[in-house]
């Protein structure tokens, strides 16, 4: 072993092997041993505000004037402020070498500092799946958000998109408003309107990261302009205003339009080519605060980050402070349990379901019989009753050379198990002329693209066609394309994608919150990127193009946010919230229970679907609300056992304190813990609810229950005589699991004994080697 190093690597810039002993050591090994490298990196560092020297005006002059001195620490490296910030967290944002860090950490004032990180994407008829009206609900009660600002931090913006227009928008811009249109490359501030009023871009991060990185670092357009195309969908699905005429090759046609249409959009441009930092996110949320906005949607996230360096978390809590409400997407690593993100207990965490629509076309026989199928092949192809072939070898559509011998002009039946995205890549490079796919995979109809003239058909419906193809002499079929079919399936279901609870970060608050459609949503596109491919050489461009993802979820939910925004202007961000959760709907539309998606088609669980789907029309008239403050989430961070330190990351004040740390936040779901299979478990939870009907109530409160589990709640009646009255009351689950590994689940329901209004919260029980041992 060697014992003893001598490292050059501070005068030798360009040398990649020279740390001696008597071996050759790799620069990069002994330097991770020894802290030798002087290379800086970029930190976010957390700040406490109240050792702010007078004789500083501002926090950003504080920073610069710390960071400043740090200089004389390391030798040839000369650091600055990346990013100052002053609303989502005290802190600042620059790279620092390992002496740099060292001395920061005994200035007086510094609370903490980790690296910066790389963050992830979680990439029209939707509103009538909700069941948003015109002429009642939410809609016309808030007037179709008008006014309200959404604030979406996400890849930047299309704002030439007919999306963008401001026909019909009210011109002036909220009083509270503070923002501006910022500049760039390709991007004009009049370029801005009444429906897109603030664009910012924030890259600094990624530079850093980048730094001297010069043919990795190609950023596009250097400025809030999209050139990925994700946040001009997002944008648009949470606002966009209508655009008659819209489709995808002719599928979805129709009248775009967002969830709240009359809502006004401000981008904050922070997720580029090269990825997405938490040092630029920071800055994106911070900036969004300060600039007045009602809503922020965020469709990204952070895998595996404690609450006290995740900077949605950090941001979201200021946000709470401020009544701003941040929803954000569950990521896209399902369906395994404990694979989600942005598992925040004061964010609303969205996951994402399929609609009753989908897209398609038509296989005709030669015998006239008829099936329907899926495809998105974005042409009007014309595949006319040409010859069916089924090829006794099952592994036929595996090679396109096979095919082009064995099917040449044909329309080929493809049954074997490779993957069908394979077979469709095989198949367009053949010389076949259509082909038949036999599947069942939930995830091709969900985030799938076809390539090529072909129909993907059910195994159920591909006996039938493989029986015909090999009866009759000479088979022949016909494919009709550019379908979409609404209502022809049990719906929602969740997306097999969804990422699931329980959350790594916070496993005491249930989480996703709630679902919303993300699977082939239609919203707008950047017209310089590829929407659609055929064939292996052939991109076509469009306005706007079909995705999936919980990235499509969120805006669904953030657009509903606005809306109860303008309903609801006296409610609370958790009132909001808790609305959303308590009206969220468990049923599909044939009046059963939500499953999952899949050829098994389980039950879904609260860690798949939250509360379910969301349903803005009860939204607007919840009956009840669960309020929680945010010393409520304070005493839940000190349960956890953070320390000061963590804690004063996330709230930036030393006003709340660690008096009653508990488990228990008056949240509007339950989740309890089951250590083995063997062992009984009992949990009592305390919450307390806010009437928000009009006039006096009575709510009797009712239970369900699988897996033996016994629920209780005391009182069971709850009478109200005037709006805003609160009444506390407790729930005792009593529950033993019957199987290995089973995640138990039931409801309470408030239902109002002289009304309508039901209040639903989703209660489960999760063994504890998926909560602690993801």
């Amino acid at each position: 072993m060697v014992t003893s190093f001598w490292c050059m690597s501070k005068t030798m810039k360009n040398v990649n092997t020279f740390c001696l002993s008597n071996v050759i050591v790799h620069l990069s090994i002994v330097c991770l041993l020894w802290q030798c490298n002087s290379k800086a990196v970029t930190y976010v560092v957390h700040m406490d505000e109240s050792y702010m020297p007078r004789v500083f005006t501002s926090q950003r002059h504080w920073y610069s004037s710390t960071v400043t001195s740090l200089d004389s620490a390391t030798e040839h490296v000369n650091s600055s402020i990346l990013y100052s910030y002053e609303n989502a967290l005290h802190g600042f944002s620059a790279a620092l070498s390992p002496q740099q860090l060292q001395s920061l950490k005994e200035t007086p004032g510094f609370i903490s500092a980790y690296r910066d990180r790389a963050a992830t994407l979680d990439t029209t008829a939707s509103y009538t799946f909700l069941s948003l009206n015109v002429s009642h609900g939410l809609w016309p009660a808030s007037n179709y958000g008008q006014n309200v600002v959404v604030g979406v931090v996400d890849s930047g913006i299309w704002p030439e998109s007919d999306s963008f227009k401001d026909d019909g928008m009210v011109t002036q811009t909220p009083p509270k408003w503070k923002g501006k249109c910022q500049g760039g490359q390709r991007f004009d501030p009049s370029l801005c309107n009444s429906k897109l009023i603030g664009a910012r871009y924030f890259n600094k991060g990624l530079l850093a990261a980048h730094d001297g990185d010069d043919d990795d670092t190609k950023i596009g357009s250097n400025s809030v302009r999209d050139s990925m195309g994700h946040g001009t969908h997002t944008a648009s699905t949470v606002a966009g205003n209508y655009v008659r005429g819209a489709s995808y090759f002719g599928y979805a046609k129709g009248t775009a339009r967002g969830i709240a249409p009359r809502a006004k959009i401000a981008m904050y441009k922070v997720s580029w080519a090269q990825g997405a930092f938490a040092s630029d996110m920071l800055a994106g949320l911070d900036q969004a605060i300060a600039d007045g906005v009602d809503v922020i949607s965020i469709s990204m996230g952070l895998d595996m980050v404690p609450l006290y360096e995740d900077p949605v978390a950090i941001a979201a809590f200021s946000a709470l402070e401020k009544g701003i409400v941040v929803s954000a997407s569950a990521g896209n690593a399902g369906p395994s349990l404990g694979s989600i993100h942005n598992g925040i207990p004061w964010v609303l965490t969205v996951g994402a379901s399929n609609t009753e629509r989908s897209f398609g076309g038509t296989l005709i026989l030669g015998n006239g019989k008829r099936f329907s199928g899926w495809t998105l092949f974005p042409a009007s192809a014309t595949v006319n009753n040409l010859p069916l072939v089924y090829h006794n070898n099952a592994s036929a559509c595996d090679s396109s050379t096979l095919l082009s011998q064995v099917a040449r002009g044909s329309v080929v039946i493809c049954d074997s198990v490779m993957d069908v995205n394979q077979q469709i890549q095989q198949v367009s490079l053949s010389a076949v002329y259509g082909a038949v796919f036999i599947s069942s995979d939930p995830t091709l109809f969900e985030t799938g693209k076809m390539t090529f003239p072909g129909l993907v058909i059910s195994p159920h419906h591909g006996k039938n066609v493989i029986e015909y193809a090999r009866a009759t002499q000479p088979a022949s079929a016909t494919i009709k394309f550019q379908e979409t079919f609404v209502g022809t399936k049990r719906a929602p279901t969740v997306a097999s994608y969804s990422s699931r609870g329980p959350s790594w970060e916070c496993p005491w608050v249930l989480k996703p919150d709630i679902m919303a459609p993300g699977s082939s949503i239609l919203a707008a596109w950047v017209p310089d990127l590829p929407a659609a491919q055929i064939g292996p050489n052939v991109v076509l461009n469009n306005e706007y193009n079909l995705l999936s993802g919980t990235s499509m979820a969120c805006p669904h939910a953030s657009g509903v946010v606005a809306l109860l925004r303008s309903a609801h202007p006296e409610w609370s961000a958790s009132a909001v919230r808790s609305a959303l959760i308590t009206t969220a709907s468990p049923l599909d539309n044939s009046g059963k229970p939500i499953e999952e998606n899949g050829e098994l088609s389980p039950r879904a669980s609260p860690l798949a679907m939250g509360a379910g789907l969301i349903d803005p029309n009860r939204a607007l008239d919840p009956g009840l609300v669960y309020d929680t403050t945010p010393q409520d989430y304070v005493n839940l961070l000190c349960a956890m056992n953070f320390t000061q330190a963590q804690i004063l990351v996330i709230t930036r004040s030393k006003a709340y304190n660690c008096s009653s740390p508990s488990y228990d936040v008056n949240y509007p779901s339950f989740v309890a813990f089951s250590a083995d299979q063997s062992v009984t478990v009992e949990r009592k939870f305390r919450r307390s609810v806010t009437y928000v009907g009009d006039g006096p109530a009575a709510y009797t409160a009712r239970v369900s229950s699988s897996n033996g589990t016994q629920i209780s709640v005391s009182p069971n009646r709850l009478i109200f005589k005037a709006k805003y009255e609160k009444r506390k009351f407790s729930l005792t689950l009593k529950s033993e699991m019957k199987k290995e590994n089973a995640v138990a689940f039931g409801s309470l329901e408030w239902v109002e004994e002289t009304g309508t209004h039901v209040v639903r919260s989703p209660l489960v029980v999760v063994p504890t080697n998926f909560v602690f041992n993801p």
